[in-house]
């Protein structure tokens, strides 16, 4: 595998950000309509690919040799691309590594745990130390955390050098337990926010924050297919006083029709600090949710429903916006798309209509106007209709009580142009 240099603190990879890139003057409101049958920018037969610079890891491992380097994280600072796996991180400079990708410094941080591992049933190659999460916390400190042979760990280490620093911290809720469990984090104002399965048996999904010094710890509802159902991770941006967080899940919505996935982005406010005693204490009140729509507009909509990747914010039009990756659902004809989102938009949906369900037979409907508390639930408390209140703590009962039964908002978010910016032609299965 070859790791492709990244935009800078983020985990994608450069050609997607170019390709991407390419395809920015199609969404503008004028412009010509999205391509559908597309050349490659450039093709490497097999016979030539290794006149490229490529990593192969620890060929000396014997691990390595059998299973590969199962790398986990790809993160880009400045120069320096740091490269997360099975047992290691790797850290290449890149302004010296054009003509081999050669690592500078390497941190081993191999697991204890193999033979308690083991014995909970599960297979020997699954007791690694997988690095699922590779984060800056500050200028100097990069944090990481390992499933550690199911048993979630985290550490800090030394930009520059990769030396640890301080004591281990308790992974749970912050890391998954295995490799193939998703997750994302971010530090954001000193608190370190998470999304990911905290459990064994990866049964409680959670999106967490916690690692702050004056803000409590908060997390999602437990158990409550409401607030999230069966989630894959994708990306988690800070933007304004707000952390947003973008996956997909089974809509509950849909449950109807089966098990219908839907691509989703949730926003809490970085000053939350829970509800009351009686309602939401350690739980978020800010929590909203909505639909992201990818689809191609028509006599019968085609949907794009599973997000695949993210970008960071950038700008579109000259407006804040994120670029998307989606396909379809599992069990439908085969296809992907491009579709952009401008953050005004996501924020409009977030002050829309919340989305109810009367009884377990009915339908899902918009919940009246006059039947929403003020404040408005999910407001961040100093601002809008939450000005009055200094913190969540002191929301009335009958807010905290409709944010924890309606966090799902009625209306979706609509894609730039009301359709994907890149659409290539899908494929009957």
């Amino acid at each position: 595998m070859r790791p492709t240099p990244s935009s800078p603190r983020t985990g994608l990879p450069a050609i997607l950000a170019f390709t991407f890139a390419a395809f920015l003057p199609q969404l503008s409101s004028g412009g010509t309509p999205f391509p559908q049958d597309l050349e490659p920018l450039s093709h490497v037969g097999r016979e030539t690919s290794y006149l490229y610079p490529s990593f192969q890891g620890l060929m000396s491992d014997n691990d390595t040799v059998r299973l590969g380097l199962d790398f986990q994280r790809m993160l880009r600072i400045n120069h320096m691309l740091y490269i997360a796996a099975r047992d290691h991180v790797f850290a290449v400079n890149l302004a010296v590594s054009s003509e081999q990708i050669t690592p500078q410094q390497k941190l081993t941080w191999k697991t204890k745990d193999v033979a308690k591992c083991t014995v909970r049933g599960k297979n020997s190659d699954e007791c690694y130390n997988y690095i699922k999460v590779l984060v800056p916390r500050n200028d100097e400190t990069l944090f990481a955390c390992g499933t550690n042979a199911f048993n979630p760990t985290c550490r800090n280490y030394k930009m520059a050098t990769l030396e640890q620093e301080g004591e281990e911290v308790v992974g749970q809720a912050r890391c998954p337990f295995e490799s193939r469990q998703s997750n994302v984090g971010l530090f954001a104002g000193g608190d370190f926010y998470s999304a990911t399965m905290t459990d064994f048996l990866a049964s409680d999904a959670v999106i967490y924050r916690s690692l702050g010094e004056s803000s409590p710890v908060l997390r999602t509802v437990k158990y409550d297919s409401k607030w999230l159902r069966e989630p894959h991770f994708l990306h988690a941006i800070e933007y304004g006083n707000y952390v947003y967080f973008f996956f997909s899940e089974i809509a509950v919505e849909y449950t109807a029709l089966g098990k219908v996935v839907f691509s989703r982005v949730a926003r809490v406010c970085k000053n939350d600090n829970g509800g009351s005693p009686r309602v939401l204490e350690r739980y978020w009140t800010s929590f909203l949710k909505a639909r992201l729509n990818c689809s191609v507009p028509g006599d019968s909509f085609f949907y794009f429903d599973v997000l695949q990747s993210l970008t960071n914010v950038l700008q579109i039009n000259r407006r804040p916006a994120v670029l998307g990756v989606f396909t379809t659902q599992a069990n439908s004809i085969t296809g992907s798309a491009v579709c952009a989102f401008y953050m005004d938009d996501i924020e409009k949906a977030f002050s829309g209509k919340f989305k109810e369900q009367r009884n377990s037979e009915s339908v899902w409907t918009p919940v009246p106007d006059e039947q929403v508390p003020k404040p408005r639930p999910g407001c961040c408390a100093g601002e809008g209709s939450a000005a009055a209140y200094k913190s969540s703590t002191t929301f009335p009962d009958e807010t905290l009580t409709f944010i924890k039964t309606f966090p799902l908002m009625d209306e979706s978010v609509p894609s730039v142009n009301d359709r994907p910016v890149l659409h290539p032609h899908h494929q009957q299965v």
